[in-house]
């Protein structure tokens, strides 16, 4: 079997839609052309918007599109003690920090990941002084941790401003970026409610898991500038980055789990078939 693997890993935040479909069959596609494997992963630290019944939707959509994965699956949060140990890490070599912002202001940042902020690199000054810190940890203020851009700048030294990833283009020609983690700002990667984040999870995941590409869609092209520096910072291996198109409507917006019309689920109740999503999407006659 060949070396190649990847996944497809959704979170069990609504049910699944034709995007979602995209995503998993390209991946699918992807591995058998290599004669590798597609790990399905299931990415639910947001254990407010998480919900088992939508989980069971993941397993029951993938399966009716013909698509399978290895066994067992990973859940995220069954290990979120490895999470805690990656930031650790990184907290005892000085890049992480405690930020006392809102609820409300971390939920709106929460909002826009794992995309880059609309605007720009938002840069949180680094920790409070040690007795302002202090007197928050006293009065019981949840916090959120940070990585410090500043700090892992400095901790890289020379080897921060070289910093790139590999991306596979449409032509199959793998291109070096230069990868520039800057517009993230400082970054969550330790929410309030959850103890990690869709970056450090979802990274610590792909180099345990022995991701050697990720393909994903378009929208998270950015994310690969962050997670290239959380893997230099970690040690973990690199792999491969694709990001495909979006699938989107009528009106070219791109679909979200709201759209309740274009779910597999009500695709299937209203009759349709496997072979329809296929060809919907543009992939006649793929299948996992």
């Amino acid at each position: 079997m060949s070396a190649f693997v990847t996944r497809f890993a959704p979170s069990p935040t609504g049910l699944l839609h034709l995007g979602h479909a995209y995503s998993a069959l390209i991946a699918s596609r992807a591995a058998n052309a290599q004669g590798g494997r597609m790990i399905l992963r299931i990415e639910d630290i947001d254990q407010t918007r998480c919900k088992p019944e939508f989980e069971a939707a993941i397993f029951e959509d993938l399966e009716w599109l013909g698509l399978t994965w290895d066994l067992p699956v990973r859940r995220q949060s069954d290990h979120l003690s490895d999470y805690e140990n990656a930031l650790e890490t990184l907290r005892n070599r000085g890049l992480a920090y405690r930020c006392f912002k809102t609820r409300k202001e971390v939920a709106d940042e929460i909002a826009r990941a794992p995309h880059e902020t609309p605007e720009g690199p938002q840069f949180f000054g680094g920790p409070l002084p040690r007795s302002e810190e202090q007197a928050f940890i006293e009065a019981g203020a949840a916090f959120a941790w940070r990585l410090s851009i500043s700090e892992a700048k400095h901790a890289l030294g020379e080897k921060f401003d070289t910093l790139s990833f590999q991306q596979q283009l449409p032509s199959g020609e793998i291109k070096t970026i230069a990868a520039t983690p800057d517009i993230f700002g400082d970054a969550v990667i330790a929410r309030k409610d959850a103890g990690t984040s869709y970056h450090l999870a979802s990274v610590h995941d792909d180099a345990l898991q022995g991701i050697t590409h990720v393909l994903r869609g378009e929208d998270l092209a950015s994310a690969a500038h962050f997670h290239r520096l959380l893997q230099v910072l970690l040690d973990y291996p690199e792999p491969v980055y694709q990001h495909h198109k979006l699938i989107t409507d009528d009106a070219g917006n791109r679909l979200a789990k709201r759209d309740k019309s274009i779910t597999l689920r009500a695709l299937r109740a209203g009759g349709e078939t496997p072979t329809d999503v296929f060809a919907r999407l543009g992939l006649s006659g793929v299948k996992g």
